[in-house]
């Protein structure tokens, strides 16, 4: 216990602090921004953020990593708000969290492993991509001032660092958001501040249950919303938690993590917040702020709650500008650059499932159906390629028996060319069939065994199988029909 309290609490006490008050500042505009999108009240998704922040920090498998409302969650609400209103929502954000902890317990955080690095680089692109299309609308058709503002945040971002001493000892992302203000204020520059975005809220969350009748059509209206909500949640966060196990170069618990994200949402759905996941862009700005522990995450849910309602005014004069720069870096350190420079040198079936993932995300905002594209691709250029692997070679040992040695995997992407490999028409009193450097894996493989051995066997061919390892013989047995006695009827289906 005290192992870990120093490992994921006290190791980086800090840069943990600094890190956390940089991305609450830049959770404020973006918790607005999605409350907006949902067609929600704005303080519905600042307080998910503070909720789902503070809660993950203890319950969640991958420390230093950021868990708020976010977009990808905040579309898939549109419609249940606009039908039946901010309760049935709640209600849907809590049932969302259980399913999150039913998918804990089950496991399915182990799942991870069946995505390849080629979705996880798709993925990452898209994302990069997305968190900078989002910053156009505070670019566009603005004064001046925006551009310089913007330009001079980037240039502190970048130059900060390089500063001895004091450089690396504060984030630049936070002085970029100080120094900005600051000269706005004192310039009385007319740009759009966070003020702009929406009022932010006065108060603290309160316990809120739902005011819904606890009846079965109610579970109908949400379940649909909530079951989206969980997937899509769980998705982001696993590949979130990739991400920044990568960065970071350590390993985290995918089923603890899916627990985590299902209780912080019913937290945040019993106090007025809607459903919210990992946030990329966040969990980047905390650890390029150097953020490592779980303190990084709770520090910035308390700051952003403290900040929203005891320093809204102050808050509310942060210029856009500032937190666009500090997106923008989020979005170039987010991209992976030397994945373009390797589209040459990597297999084309790899490039193309990266960019697929890229171009399904991007057109869509979809994050889940981009990967499961990815997914599907990867998975079916994998079978593909396991397929061309296997080959027979035939050999003709006397006059009456030919051997055909069988060389790799057998399954229902090889298993065409298995029965092709065979010559039904050459005479032969016996036939060998060597399965020793063979495997079989399912039924598609087991029946084309079966349809090669009933072929032999009508051409009048003694057909013997040998050398098959454990496991296909496991399989054979049970499902193979060519070794039963009634196989005559089993074929003719009597």
């Amino acid at each position: 216990m005290r192992d870990t309290l120093r490992r994921d609490w006290l190791a980086n006490a800090r840069g943990d602090v600094l890190s956390g008050l940089v991305v609450a500042l830049a959770l404020i505009p973006e918790a607005i921004a999605f409350s907006i999108i949902a067609g929600v009240d704005p303080k519905v998704g600042l307080y998910a953020s503070f909720c789902i922040a503070v809660v993950i920090a203890f319950t969640g498998g991958r420390p230093g990593m950021i868990s708020a409302a976010t977009g990808a969650m905040a579309l898939l609400m549109v419609t249940l708000v606009k039908e039946h209103g901010l309760e049935y929502l709640l209600a849907a954000t809590i049932l969302t969290g259980v399913l999150q902890i039913a998918a804990g317990y089950l496991k399915l955080g182990s799942l991870m492993r069946f995505v390849s690095r080629s979705v996880v680089t798709g993925f990452v692109n898209a994302l990069a991509i997305l968190i900078f299309m989002a910053q156009l609308p505070e670019l566009t058709d603005v004064t001046w001032p925006v551009y310089a503002l913007t330009a001079a945040g980037l240039a502190i971002i970048y130059g900060f660092p390089y500063l001895p001493w004091i450089g690396r000892t504060i984030p630049s992302p936070l002085v970029c958001i100080v120094l900005i203000t600051v000269v706005c204020l004192a310039m009385n520059l007319e740009v759009r501040t966070v003020g702009d975005l929406g009022a932010l809220p006065d108060t603290l969350p309160f316990f809120l249950w739902p005011d819904v009748p606890l009846t079965f059509e109610t579970l109908l209206i949400v379940l649909p919303y909530s079951i989206s909500l969980a997937v899509v949640g769980l998705l982001e966060s696993l590949m979130t938690a990739t991400i920044v196990d990568d960065l970071t170069d350590t390993d985290s618990d995918k089923n603890t993590e899916c627990r985590g994200q299902g209780i912080s949402n019913v937290v945040a759905g019993c106090f007025g917040g809607m459903a919210g996941c990992a946030m990329i862009g966040q969990s980047v700005i905390n650890i390029k702020s150097g953020g490592r522990g779980r303190l990084s995450t709770l520090i910035a849910g308390v700051f952003l709650i403290v900040m929203v309602v005891f320093l809204d005014e102050l808050i509310a004069q942060i210029p856009m500008a500032a937190l666009v720069a500090v997106m923008i870096m989020v979005s170039i350190g987010t991209f992976a650059w030397d994945s373009i420079v390797n589209i040459k040198d990597h297999p084309p079936s790899s490039s193309m499932v990266m960019v697929s993932t890229v171009i399904v995300v991007v057109m869509t905002h979809n994050l889940a159906l981009g990967v499961f594209v990815g997914v599907l691709l990867a998975a079916l250029f994998f079978a593909n390629k396991v397929g061309r692997f296997m080959l027979v070679r035939s050999e003709r040992l006397d006059a009456e028996t030919r051997c055909y040695q069988v060389v790799g995997q057998v399954f229902f992407a090889s298993s065409a060319r298995f029965i092709q490999a065979f010559d039904f028409k050459e005479v032969n009193e016996r036939v060998v069939i060597d399965l020793e450097q063979a495997h079989f894996w399912d039924l598609t493989a087991v029946g084309a065994l079966d349809k090669v051995v009933m072929k032999f066997r009508r051409e009048g061919a003694e057909v013997e199988l040998v050398g098959m390892n454990e496991a296909s013989r496991t399989i054979v047995d049970r499902f193979g029909v060519h070794d039963k006695d009634d196989v005559s009827d089993i074929l003719t289906g009597h």
